[in-house]
């Protein structure tokens, strides 16, 4: 089975010129955190870490999942922004930072989302599940089935607000995870995180995220802090037109977590470039199989593939094929085939996964000789 490959030259319809000698990388700023990643959402790449996939305490982090799950139930009807959320005494007496629900006093779908995200009102998070799935009991399972649907291995949920439950866990990864969810499935609704006051019931509140008063290019996301998980905050900025998520948790105060996530942010944008390396759906090579029908067939990646490297080095990525010894036939389109690994000398970047880009039938005896004599000729 000979699969042909055209040059990385050729297939990186972005590539740019790049200085032929690169300024070294230097290593990731020191930060006062337990754990934190430092993440490219178009890529999905982890562009620094330290312990990210450490289980810990989430503290309101937690409300990430409970935003991502109110958003969802948004986008398939469930519920509705301008509907109002019944608030029960579970909710009213909710524990911890509040946005001052009442029951009987009227509250939109809408005005909970801003009071959860905003000002992390633990009551606003349980107004919302018992919205959504009647309990919270519920809504918790729903966090945790999803948690495993977006690959979020390290994370287990207890609660909707991330009050201290001792199984009550996640990671720095999976905070990174999430967040690149909400980004790419609810661009809608990123704008909550960034409001930087609130007002429902006659108070006023800040923003809990101190960068979104000092950085304009901070869009959000969450904060949240409990004496076991420290200071914690998830931050996203937009520079250049170019999106980071800096996750940072365990810090020792707000102010230093704040720092730490402005660093990393810095660190990235200053050292790190993102290239679209292939589009969707376009050919990065063949497989020829005398047994299929047709005898060649066109893999590449189904979705858009960005790369992000240091800056500098793009050019200098390499790529190499993995296939399986055999493929069974027929193939339908968008099937898996194999995939498509670039490095950067003996550091793999990125894997890609390939698939078949068009049906392939398996070829009638008649067929198969004739595609056999072809090769051999």
């Amino acid at each position: 089975m000979k699969l042909p490959i055209l040059p990385l030259g050729i297939l990186l319809l972005a590539a740019s010129s790049a200085p032929a000698d690169p300024l070294p990388l230097p290593a990731a700023p020191q930060v006062d955190a337990r754990n934190y990643a430092l993440i490219d959402p178009l890529s999905g790449q982890m562009l620094a870490a330290h312990d990210a996939e450490k289980q810990v305490p989430p503290a309101s982090l937690t409300k990430l999942m409970t935003a991502y799950l109110t958003f969802q139930a948004i986008s398939n009807g469930t519920l509705k922004l301008g509907q109002n959320v019944p608030v029960s005494v579970a909710a009213w007496k909710a524990g911890g930072s509040t946005m001052f629900l009442q029951p009987g006093l009227p509250v939109t779908v809408e005005q909970a989302i801003q009071g959860m995200v905003v000002v992390s009102g633990n009551d606003a998070a349980v107004a919302l599940s018992e919205a959504i799935a009647g309990n919270m009991d519920s809504f918790v399972q729903m966090m945790n089935v999803t948690a495993g649907q977006l690959g979020m291995n390290e994370s287990h949920f207890l609660n909707v607000d991330g009050l201290p439950m001792p199984s009550h866990l996640t990671s720095a990864r999976d905070i990174g995870i999430l967040t690149e969810a909400i980004i790419r499935k609810y661009p809608g609704y990123l704008h909550y995180f960034g409001e930087k006051t609130f007002t429902y019931n006659h108070v006023t509140q800040n923003n809990w995220n101190p960068l979104v008063f000092s950085d304009s290019t901070v869009t959000g996301m969450k904060t949240g802090h409990t004496d076991d998980a420290g200071y914690c905050l998830d931050a996203t900025a937009v520079r250049g037109g170019h999106r980071l998520i800096a996750v940072v948790l365990g810090a020792s105060s707000r102010e230093a977590s704040a720092k730490s996530a402005e660093a990393l942010l810095d660190y990235g944008y200053r050292f790190f470039e993102t290239h679209k390396a292939y589009n969707a759906g376009k050919p990065v090579g063949e497989i020829r199989n005398t047994k299929a029908s047709p005898m060649q067939i066109q893999v590449g990646p189904l979705e858009d593939v960005w790369v992000t490297v240091p800056r500098g080095t793009y050019s200098s990525l390499k790529p190499s094929l993995e296939l399986p010894s055999s493929i069974s036939l027929p193939l339908k389109r968008g099937q898996a085939v194999g995939k498509l690994i670039l490095s950067d000398g003996s550091r793999k970047v990125v894997e890609i996964p390939l698939v078949a880009l068009t049906p392939v039938e398996k070829a009638g005896w008649l067929t198969h000789w004739w595609n056999a004599a072809k090769t051999m000729l």
